[in-house]
């Protein structure tokens, strides 16, 4: 199993990435080891998360979501709430 997640970081903005194992992952991420990106921008919380049955499927998904705008990210992760 694999997934795909957004975090939404101190200063607002979201961050996405994909992984095998998402409480390690997330893990990783708030000790400022994930990326440099999140590093600079503690603390995150996990605010969306899929599910995927392999890791193409998971990049490809991470991929698209990249693309959005920040308004269609917000939709995304409000429509999983609701």
């Amino acid at each position: 199993m694999c997934y795909v997640y957004i975090l939404e970081c101190s200063d607002d903005t979201f961050y996405t990435g994909w992984t095998n194992d998402l409480q390690k992952r997330i893990q990783t991420h708030l000790l400022g080891k994930a990326s440099k990106y999140t590093r600079a921008r503690l603390p995150v919380k996990v605010v969306y998360v899929e599910e995927h049955d392999d890791k193409i499927s998971a990049q490809k998904r991470e991929y698209e979501i990249k693309q959005l705008t920040r308004a269609e990210k917000i939709e995304l992760i409000e429509s999983c709430i609701s």
